[in-house]
């Protein structure tokens, strides 16, 4: 493991000496100490990543795809010790961190693709004797600040395409899962990128805010790109807006998983597992609220109980975990208390609804709660665990109204073999993506984000390549003479 910030080339402790803990979320235990970064060391990753764009964004799109095609290739070749590094830092069972590797590799060899079809256009002249072309060149320094649920993933898929856009990278993984980002900088260094193409520094929870603020008022950083809460993109927003930076913010979600009267009630099941317990809930397009037509209310939370009451709970040491321990204390005490509202307006627990202390300090059952009410925090709140909140419903008309009753629009889904209905509920939900008849619904190929208070900017697809990118026009006359 590197457990040093990666700056211009070198790796080197925080300027002022600093360090925090990094533990393992099963049983608190410490895996390394790494360099807890502040204003200064994020100021000396501009300076680097500021000296290189120039050489790095002159290069041409075979060349930077060249080297994203090698670091795919080590991303790959190094997935086991990736995969555990992923789940010593974050929890996840080891099956699932292999799978990230996976998901997040896919981002690299994309952009490495879609690196060389950065077109431009070609506009037909309004006048005789002037040609009007459309070029994309790359924003700038972009600042990436990514998330400790997908510690590879979400980080992947930020510097993936500013580096094939031709950008340079300054980035801060979140304080819980610093190793993995470390991890990738030093296979990114073997790949061949150059020195300041890429930067990464760490920082606890509590100099994080001098980090982020150095690269807001930093005129050089042109890009911030989040993925968080909504709180802290609208912070980062306001901060950006003195410099006019770019934005690209994947924040928080509320999603609707809708299960209609016609719905084969065995794949429902089976798409709300795989979108619900993946890393134990603590995904941004879990389903949050799961609306039930009252007809097959009672077969369906049957059939769900029965499956998540035999989902094995345990630390990723152990192969057969399939649910591993939530990140921080703070995240179990979240999910309690959203548990205990809910019960005592009136949810029952059909398995779960407990703390499981017996395993650790971070562990909750998995957990199905009839007869949610949207007088319960679960329905306004991301509970971000292995909670699956079950609401009646009575028509298509109710379910649409009470499915977008939420600031937010990431995810929604909704199993229906109606094939107008699927037209009508894919328009009507307010999200940034619909899973229809489907639970995993994420992809490299597929544009990822959410409109409202979930955020703007779009990443994977080739709309993620456009977001690091200008479009310039160029005017050329005088050419009738």
């Amino acid at each position: 493991m590197t457990t040093s910030n990666y700056i211009n080339g070198v790796w080197q402790p925080a300027l002022d000496g600093a360090s925090y803990d990094v533990t393992n979320p099963a049983d608190n235990s410490l895996i390394a100490r790494v360099p807890d970064s502040s204003g200064d060391d994020a100021r000396a990753a501009v300076d680097a990543a500021a000296a290189a764009l120039p050489a790095w964004r002159a290069r041409s799109a075979r060349e930077r795809a060249q080297l994203l095609k090698r670091w795919h290739a080590a991303i790959v070749s190094n997935a086991d010790d990736l995969s555990l590094i992923i789940s010593s830092e974050q929890g996840k069972p080891q099956a699932e961190a292999r799978g990230e590797v996976a998901y997040g590799a896919s981002y690299v060899e994309w952009f490495a693709e879609e690196a060389v079809r950065a077109y431009g256009d070609v506009i037909p002249e309004p006048v005789r004797g002037k040609k009007i072309l459309v070029v994309k060149e790359p924003v700038g320094v972009v600042a990436a600040i990514t998330p400790w649920n997908f510690p590879l993933a979400m980080i992947a898929r930020k510097i993936a395409p500013a580096l094939a856009a031709g950008c340079t990278v300054v980035a801060k993984p979140a304080e819980d899962t610093p190793l993995t980002a470390l991890a990738l900088a030093s296979l990114a260094a073997q790949a061949g990128f150059p020195p300041g193409v890429l930067n990464i520094i760490t920082s606890s929870r509590e100099r994080t805010p001098s980090v982020a603020a150095a690269w807001q008022n930093d005129g050089r950083v042109r890009k911030i790109t989040f993925t968080g809460s909504t709180t802290v993109g609208k912070l980062l927003a306001r901060g950006a807006a003195d410099t006019l930076k770019k934005l690209s913010l994947e924040l928080g979600g509320n999603a609707p998983f809708l299960v209609f009267e016609d719905a084969d009630l065995d794949e429902a099941v089976n798409g709300l597992m795989a979108a619900k317990f993946r890393n134990g809930g603590q995904t941004c397009v879990s389903p949050n609220r799961v609306y039930v037509h009252e007809a097959v209310y009672e077969r369906f939370a049957q059939k769900l109980a029965a499956r998540v009451s035999a989902l094995k709970v345990g630390p990723a040491t152990e192969a057969d975990s399939q649910i591993g321990p939530m990140i921080n204390p703070r995240a179990v005490e979240k999910i309690a208390a959203h548990v205990a509202d809910a019960k005592s307006k009136g949810a029952v627990a059909l398995c779960g609804g407990e703390r499981l202390r017996n395993l650790g300090p971070n562990y909750y059952a998995p957990s199905v709660l009839s007869e949610a009410t949207h007088e319960m925090q679960l329905a306004h709140e991301e509970t971000f665990g292995p909670v699956v909140p079950l609401f009646r419903f009575r028509d298509e008309e109710h379910v649409a109204t009470l499915a977008n009753d939420t600031p937010f629009g990431l995810a929604a889904y909704f199993y229906t073999q109606n094939l107008a209905r699927v037209w009508r509920m894919a328009e009507r939900l307010e999200t940034g993506l619909v899973g229809i008849n489907e639970g995993a619904v994420a992809a490299e190929a597929a544009p990822f984000g959410g409109v409202k208070e979930s955020g703007y900017g779009r990443e994977g697809s080739r709309y993620g390549l456009d977001d690091y990118m200008h479009t310039k026009y160029l005017c050329m006359g005088g050419l009738s003479r």
